[in-house]
């Protein structure tokens, strides 16, 4: 008996159980159907609404211009079982049974799709007036703090501290921005990529604070160490997050320096029969040389189809599909589109495209002579062409690319 073709009394694996009903759940119960996966799919979600995209919960649904955002699938058509409202307690393996509020639930395959959840401000537990912004509850408590134009102070100057600072700003909320690094995007950007975007705050109307941590939390007011308070009739917090996977203590599933699901190239976890996906799981990159742990919704998107494409083909005696994406992510900031393809950290140079105090420019991350990372600002036909490039290795001129007048497909060594 293998391990990914559990056989269940003489005959093939008939039950899939998908813990998690976000963007990777979601896609992984659409992916099986899609390459014909006969068995019983089940999603279990641990909150009561029907599966949902969170990118809008930052911007539509927070600004009252959409009321939800409910992915487009017929999941009865698909024969999917939801579970909603159902809390995954525990996992034994060796029964291959997960424990849930509702009672255990057997499967011959799991897939780990429970995401993360945001990290939480210390000491600000159960103060009024104090926010996060990951679910679809979050950003309906929130809408009525931006309709009635509070002042706001946002902790965290991350990707979803300045989307919601965005969108405070459209609603006519004063807003201050603290953070405690010297700089905003400080672990998601280099210093000097990151220094052009301070300036976007302030043309936008928010004040942004850096070198600022945040002593307490007090009703109406957030005291900063230096002493200074401001006053906040609401406080967002965008401090990060990390994966959901508290409840897999004692499972026998390892776990890596983040608390993440360790995974495989074929995204398998440590033990048989389960596999892990989406923003709760690591994984090692070829592409890369190091294992890659992305809070993003396109490697929710993706990783699914690995996943299912390997529950389908383990069935069949396939050989399994490796996952070894070229990451992807984009956020909408004051006015301006982000997007960003690869991953820099290996890089020995940077080039820039364009100039980073005007509308669009790009920053291009070579390794050798390949490029492995690209941020465009308002330059989508860099992203592009960028992500293909990345893909595909292909060796390039860097003096013709740091040139913004040429597409970066014209850009490749001779």
């Amino acid at each position: 008996m293998s391990e990914q073709t559990r056989e269940t009394g003489g005959s093939p694996l008939r039950r899939v159980v998908v813990v998690g009903a976000g963007m990777a759940g979601v896609q992984t119960a659409v992916a099986l159907r899609e390459r014909g996966f006969p068995g019983s799919v089940t999603l279990i979600g641990a909150e009561p609404h029907q599966p949902y995209d969170r990118p809008p919960l930052s911007k539509a649904v927070l600004l009252g211009k959409s009321e939800g955002s409910a992915f487009e699938v017929d999941f009865e058509a698909l024969a999917v079982e939801l579970r909603l409202g159902c809390e995954v307690v525990g996992l034994r393996p060796g029964a291959h049974e997960l424990d849930t509020e509702a009672g255990p639930v057997p499967y011959d395959v799991l897939v780990l799709a429970t995401g993360a959840e945001p990290i939480r401000l210390p000491g600000a537990e159960g103060v009024p007036g104090v926010h996060l912004l990951r679910t679809l509850d979050d950003a309906e408590r929130l809408r009525p703090v931006l309709a009635r134009q509070h002042d706001i102070v946002v902790v965290g100057a991350g990707w979803i501290g300045a989307e919601f600072a965005t969108a405070a700003r459209e609603a006519g909320c004063a807003v201050t921005v603290v953070e405690a690094a010297e700089r905003p995007l400080a672990g998601a950007l280099p210093a000097e990529v990151a220094a052009p975007m301070a300036a976007w705050y302030a043309d936008a109307g928010v004040e942004l604070r850096t070198h600022a941590r945040v002593e307490g939390v007090e009703p109406g007011e957030v005291v900063l160490d230096d002493g200074s308070r401001l006053p906040a009739g609401a406080v967002v917090v965008g401090i990060g997050a990390r994966p959901a996977t508290a409840w897999l203590a004692g499972s026998g599933i390892e776990l890596g320096e983040h608390r993440e699901v360790v995974a495989d190239v074929h995204l398998r976890t440590s033990v048989p029969d389960v596999y892990a996906v989406g923003d709760c799981a690591s994984f090692p990159s070829g592409r890369y040389g190091e294992r890659l742990l992305i809070h993003h919704w396109d490697n929710a998107l993706q990783g699914p189809r690995t996943v299912a494409e390997n529950i389908v083909g383990g069935a069949t005696g396939a050989p399994p599909a490796v996952y070894d994406p070229v990451p992807y992510f984009w956020s909408e900031q004051f006015g301006r589109f982000v997007q960003y393809a690869g991953h820099h950290a290996g890089a020995d140079t940077l080039l820039w495209r364009g100039d980073p105090s005007g509308p669009a420019w790009s920053v291009c991350w070579l390794r050798e002579d390949r490029l492995v990372g690209l941020l465009a600002v308002g330059r989508p036909r860099d992203l592009a062409q960028g992500r293909r490039l990345i893909e595909s290795g292909t060796p390039m001129d860097p003096a013709l690319l740091a040139d913004p007048a040429k597409p970066l497909k014209a850009a490749t060594a001779r």
